[in-house]
């Protein structure tokens, strides 16, 4: 079988992507899959993600934390919000269902795929290591805005394609080609370039700029998060 990487730059264009066989890596670097990976990097139990709020406050009443936002905003009476540093030092050995405006849609979209990846530039060398371990074709799934591309995701999506060429891995879209080529761009300066982007300059106006240089890290966590059979996100 051919180790192709696929891009699909918004979950508006899944459709178009063939998951079945393949390992779909799922990014929202701001900030729901950095938020999951520092979760479990702070031994939560498990994340279970969800694309409503009314489903996260049924899995709250269970006993679970809430965590989640709308439009970058912490949704009302929710436990934790959308920044990785809520999460350290208090959730430990608990379980956390997430809702997000994009991440956790990309992440209801990738079912079909055989192993879905949570991806992030903080664990981004092992996430690597591990996908070239498994010998399956790829497709990187960014989460973007609104049904609309993003830069940080597509940054992401370059970076890892950069790790996997060296290898045993080809393109087989414009959308790769595209992202690989915006990465070698902007490799020596992420954080710059990421600033530019919109989601970022959202985050700037709601005050919490710490969690855009926080999720351009790259390596924070040596760790490899998938999401498994039964809905749950947790360590491989």
């Amino acid at each position: 079988m051919a180790l192709t990487i696929e891009v699909c730059l918004t979950p508006e264009l899944i459709h178009q992507h063939q998951l079945k066989g393949k390992i779909a890596v799922v990014v929202d670097v701001f900030r729901a899959t950095s938020c999951i990976i520092t979760a479990l990097a702070e031994n939560v139990k498990a994340v279970y993600p969800v694309s409503t709020v009314a489903e996260c406050l049924t899995l709250g009443a269970q006993g679970m934390l809430t965590a989640g936002e709308r439009g970058g905003i912490k949704i009302e009476n929710f436990d934790l919000g959308n920044s990785p540093f809520e999460y350290m030092g208090k959730v430990a050995h608990k379980e956390v269902a997430i809702s997000t405006t994009n991440g956790t849609l990309a992440l209801s979209k990738s079912t079909d795929a055989d192993q879905i990846i949570i991806g992030a530039f903080l664990n981004i060398s092992a996430t690597a290591s591990y996908l070239l371990s498994q010998k399956l074709p790829l497709v990187i799934h960014c989460a973007g805005w609104k049904g609309t591309p993003n830069l940080e995701d597509t940054l992401y999506a370059g970076s890892l394609i950069s790790k996997l060429i060296q290898k045993s891995y080809s393109l087989s879209d414009d959308s790769a080609q595209m992202a690989y080529d915006l990465y070698q761009i902007n490799k020596n300066d992420l954080i710059g370039a990421a600033e530019k982007s919109g989601h970022a300059q959202r985050l700037a106006r709601f005050g919490v700029t710490k969690d855009i240089a926080f999720c351009i890290q790259n390596d924070y966590y040596p760790l490899v998060i998938g999401k498994m059979e039964g809905g749950k996100i947790i360590k491989i």
